[in-house]
């Protein structure tokens, strides 16, 4: 038995491995590897693997994998955030899909209306696993369009195990009814309940597993929870994908989230690409060939379909017409919960043999595109916004009032910054504490609602040149971009150097690898993420080990000014001249508070000779909650002062003896 289980594993990853090297050297997504790993090792091909079920249980493994990973990253109030997206953007997809694919079919099939809004939840739902995994890769879920289409797909998530429930409806097996709409009522009840439940009993499991400083016991428990999650929502109804997510959502709130997801990432990563390769074996090439041209009409129709309904969705839903592209584009696909509702239809007599396999093939062909899809979405996006209505951002009435402000008093030398988040937010409160001029542009509408009455902030999408020229980007001193959405970063810093030559450009980026890009389009200094965080922790090293700080700031300033790559020669100084390291150990420190009848009060540091008498060194003084650090010979102590004085043992015990009694 055992070696029945390995011999299918040892030829899938072996198979994979040698695909996703070459598709590698081509710059080839690696889900698009492992498709075609699957169609290799399909039935349909050479047959290695009889059956997709062979794998169907690694698969599972690996998308609940996925969807606890993604809800660690997430917590409570960032999926709350999301409502909007959530219940408005995830409604409208689904409704103006199966509004459309409905009248395809009724209209021009001749289906009756069961079957065509059978086909639209089909053809409604996307891959949450493909989207997730390649915005993953590409840094995007915290982008805009990343907000959004994340969204978009939890709604389907919960909308898709309805769907199951309705298809005895469809095929007219009107006695269930009942039982389907209690199903629904128990289905909200459950993510209730899990969120509940697992808010106060998982955090109290982490802690008393924390205490026996067991690793193992962790990464048990944390795979514990999210598999026992997943079945627990499934037997009630609901899917896999969700319970993990929950799962993931709820461990996020706790302080064990960031080890969680160290531990989980190999294991996701491992399994997600048998989930990958078991869809790759649903292809029939022999059927795929013999109707070619029927399998590839409906995989575009179904492509255009997706990319038309969650466009409009979207636009409804953000007004912002890039993003919508955007937001169409990857959700373009058909999802893998389609391939249940297939099934189920099947079974129930919704869906003839032929148009199974048709629907099956179609539908495995969209997620094969989705890598190629996504990789060419800015670019068909920014050639489709020629052709579309962009100026609708400047009917906004934020956008109005801004034109009204800038006519009374015209910005200039002013701070431009693209992004609110949590780097954008940091540096206006530097620029409002020098009182530096500056106006935000924001791409999320609830930001900028929220904001709006206390900040200069206006919502607009800054590739755009007709919103960057209304806010003044030729007489603009200075641009930072702090976006997490690398296409629109690149866009932005092209055509504000255009505009301005003059213009100081700082942007912000995920990775190392996109910093030269960003320097050839015009940006004058781009700070990457990894990178800076490399740079705190080895400053950080180096000041425990005692290396002077000019040192340091020379090793970090060289690796900056040569665009982060290569770390000119510095002379270090050998460990043993660094000794103040071992010095700081031997020393003590004390605070002492002047009271009305203290022997040093209304008396100057040079009248009491405490360094001559004690051998302690006052650092510092507190006083009225501000701090005089290093104070001169002549400062005097006044009643509430709290004085910081280090030294060795023996002068702090001095230091302490004449401060309470006046004499050594």
């Amino acid at each position: 038995m055992g070696a029945e289980l390995i011999k299918p594993l040892v030829i899938i990853l072996a198979t994979s491995a040698l695909v996703i090297y070459i598709l590698g050297r081509l710059k080839i997504s690696s889900v698009v590897g492992f498709l075609v790993s699957g169609i290799i090792l399909g039935p349909y091909v050479f047959g290695f693997i009889k059956s997709p079920k062979e794998i169907e249980l690694f698969a599972e493994i690996g998308v609940i994998l996925l969807m606890f990973t993604l809800g660690l990253e997430f917590s409570l109030k960032n999926l709350t955030s999301l409502r909007r997206q959530i219940f408005l953007g995830g409604t409208l997809q689904v409704v103006f899909t199966l509004i459309i694919v409905a009248l395809i079919c009724v209209y021009f099939l001749n289906y009756s209306l069961q079957t065509s809004l059978f086909y639209g939840m089909i053809v409604s739902l996307s891959s949450t696993a493909i989207v997730l995994k390649l915005m993953m890769d590409r840094a995007e879920i915290n982008s805009v369009h990343g907000r959004n289409i994340l969204g978009i797909l939890i709604f389907q998530d919960l909308i898709a195990v309805w769907f199951v429930l309705l298809i005895p409806v469809l095929s007219q097996d009107s006695s269930s009814l009942m039982e389907i709409l209690l199903t629904i009522l128990k289905s909200l009840l459950v993510v209730a309940g899990v969120l509940l439940l697992a808010k106060w009993i998982i955090p109290y499991l982490y802690h008393e597993i924390a205490k026996t400083r067991s690793r193992e016991l962790f990464i048990i428990t944390t795979i514990l929870i999210s598999l026992s999650t997943a079945f627990l929502t499934h037997e009630m109804g609901l899917s896999l994908a969700l319970g993990a997510f929950l799962a993931g959502i709820v461990i996020s709130e706790s302080e064990y989230s960031v080890q969680a997801i160290a531990d989980i990432l190999p294991l996701k990563e491992s399994f997600l690409g048998m989930f990958f390769i078991s869809i790759g074996m649903l292809i029939n090439l022999p059927l795929l060939y013999e109707h070619i041209v029927l399998i590839t009409a409906i995989t575009f129709i179904i492509i255009f379909v997706k990319l038309i309904s969650s466009s409009m969705a979207t636009l409804i839903c953000h007004k912002s017409i890039r993003i919508s592209l955007m937001s169409g584009f990857y959700l373009s696909q058909i999802g893998e919960f389609s391939f249940v509702l297939v099934l189920a239809g099947r079974y129930a007599g919704i869906l003839p043999d032929f148009s199974y396999q048709l629907i099956l093939s179609a539908s495995v062909l969209t997620m094969l595109f989705t890598p190629f899809v996504i990789l060419s979405t800015p670019t068909i996006s920014e050639y489709l916004l020629k052709f579309l209505p962009t100026k609708t951002i400047n009917r906004l009435k934020s956008h109005k009032e801004y034109v009204v402000k800038q006519a009374q008093h015209k910005l200039t030398n002013h701070t431009i910054v693209v992004g609110f988040g949590l780097n954008g937010s940091n540096l206006v409160k530097v620029l409002k504490t020098t009182q530096i001029p500056y106006i935000i542009l924001e791409l999320n509408a609830q930001t900028v609602k929220k904001h709006k009455n206390k900040e200069p902030i206006f919502f607009g999408d800054a590739t755009n040149i007709e919103v960057l020229h209304k806010f003044g980007i030729k007489d603009a001193s200075t641009l930072v971009v702090a976006i997490s959405d690398p296409y629109a970063t690149r866009k932005i810093v092209q055509i504000s150097r255009i505009e301005n030559e003059q213009l100081y450009i700082i942007a912000r980026t995920r990775y190392v690898n996109e910093v030269d890009e960003l320097i050839s389009l015009g940006a004058n200094e781009v700070i990457p993420e990894e990178f800076e965080t490399s740079l705190e922790i080895s400053s950080r090293v180096l000041h425990h080990y005692g290396v002077p700080k000019n040192i340091v700031l020379e090793l970090i300033e060289n690796l900056r000014q040569n665009c982060y790559r290569v770390l000119r020669t510095v002379h270090q100084p050998s460990k043993h001249l660094f000794p103040h390291h071992d010095i700081l150990k031997s020393l003590e420190s004390i605070s002492l508070i002047i009271k009305n009848n203290s022997h040093w009060l209304a008396k100057s540091i040079q009248d009491l000779q405490i360094r001559q008498k004690t051998g302690a060194t006052i650092i510092a003084v507190s006083r009225n909650g501000e701090y005089i650090i290093n104070p001169q010979a002549n400062f005097i102590f006044q009643e509430n002062d709290i004085v910081m004085l280090i030294g060795s043992k023996n002068d702090i015990y001095k230091a302490y003896h004449y401060f309470y009694y006046g004499k050594l």
